[in-house]
């Protein structure tokens, strides 16, 4: 694996941290709300191996949630989209993409896109001033033509804007981009630096920033929200895709041990055959000596990451983030939230004085969790 050689060195990029504060985030009493949206649910039959690495038998599929979220800035009420996820109409892709969906190899389960639950909401699409793609990818891009013109469309640097049928091998078409504003950011000039990560100052006032954390796919940008003036959301976008690519770490598990319950059901639910660490024995895991991530990102030949060197560093920088007791991350397809989060209409600026962290970051280890995919079943999907 060509990745391998790197994991020792890229590690330590991350320093240790204690609070925002010691992330050099500007402080600031300037806000926003955020909102999420279970947009729907994607399985990609025999697709896990182009994710993380180990695939265990039994996992060779993958299942992912697509969450949108709503940011409504406080002091202005201006209100933008961070990642749409997918259209409910997958045959009208492009046909390279369209044909996955025909075939069977990816299957949508979703009746409303996301320009219908904002409506059902009560959020009329003409009050989003802005929609933010993390990258162009077909699960994160919506279906634009629903928005009005007046709705501006920001993309990471390097997006490739390209359109089918012009473009033979392009992903997008005419309609993700017609009649919106396009801004491509521009982080060479970026002021702020955040664990490494170029950040811009969206709004100007601290309350939402812009992260440039390239390699999943060119353009790939994360983003951090504040929602107290102590306390942030990221939404990681696909920064990672299973959060066992970023825990546990020791800072991590500093910041958040393991429930006692948990941490005893590990020893002999999570595969020795698998994963290890200093302290465990065959047929024993012990998670408290485990120093790295149980999952790395995927560098096979089809991995959906682009440059996954350059992916796994972003990702270490990210995961300084999810570390943090004042930052709660949350990513594009985590499907070990999909029970926990409270969606829209709630809001998760409440994060953190309800300590949803604290309650959920290890339910990816839960063996009834969904996410739990650290030892074999006896049926290969």
């Amino acid at each position: 694996m060509r990745l391998l050689p790197y994991l020792t060195l890229i590690f330590f990029v991350g320093e240790t941290y204690a609070s925002f504060g010691d992330f050099a985030i500007p402080r600031s009493e300037s806000t926003v709300v955020v909102r999420a949206f279970n947009v729907g649910n994607v399985t990609l039959k025999n697709s896990t191996h182009a994710f993380v690495s180990p695939v265990l038998p039994g996992h060779e599929s993958i299942d992912f949630p697509m969450h949108a979220f709503l940011v409504e800035h406080t002091a202005t009420q201006k209100r933008l989209m961070f990642d749409l996820g997918m259209r409910k109409d997958p045959l009208d892709f492009v046909p390279s993409i369209a044909a996955m969906f025909a075939s069977g190899s990816f299957i949508l389960n979703e009746t409303k896109d996301i320009t219908e639950l904002l409506q059902d909401g009560g959020i009329p699409l003409r009050s989003i001033d802005t929609v933010i793609w993390s990258h162009s990818h077909f699960d994160h891009i919506g279906d634009m033509s629903k928005f009005p013109n007046t709705t501006g469309l920001v993309i990471g640097p390097g997006t490739d804007t390209a359109t089918f049928p012009e473009s033979p091998t392009a992903s997008l078409q005419a309609s993700d981009l017609a009649g919106h504003h396009v801004t491509e950011l521009d982080f060479t000039t970026a002021s702020l630096t955040f664990s490494g990560l170029k950040a811009i100052d969206f709004f100007g006032d601290g309350s939402f920033y812009l992260l440039n954390t390239p390699g999943h796919l060119p353009g790939h940008i994360t983003a951090l929200a504040r929602v107290t003036p102590t306390s942030f959301v990221a939404l990681g976008g696909d920064a990672f895709h299973h959060v066992g690519e970023a825990r546990p770490r020791p800072e991590f598990q500093k910041n958040f041990p393991c429930p006692a319950h948990l941490l005893q059901e590990t020893k002999t639910s999570i595969s020795t055959d698998f994963f290890w660490s200093p302290k465990s024995r065959e047929g024993a895991f012990d998670m408290h000596s485990r120093a790295q991530q149980l999952f790395a990102v995927s560098d096979l030949p089809d991995s959906f990451y682009a440059d996954p060197v350059t992916s796994q560093v972003s990702l270490e920088k990210l995961a300084t983030f999810d570390a943090d007791p004042d930052i709660f991350v949350v990513i594009a397809h985590d499907l070990s939230l999909v029970s926990s989060l409270p969606y829209f209409p709630a809001s998760l600026n409440n994060w953190k004085a309800s300590q949803l962290k604290k309650n959920t970051v290890w339910n990816f280890v839960d063996k009834t969790n969904p996410a739990f995919t650290f030892n074999p079943t006896n049926a290969t999907s």
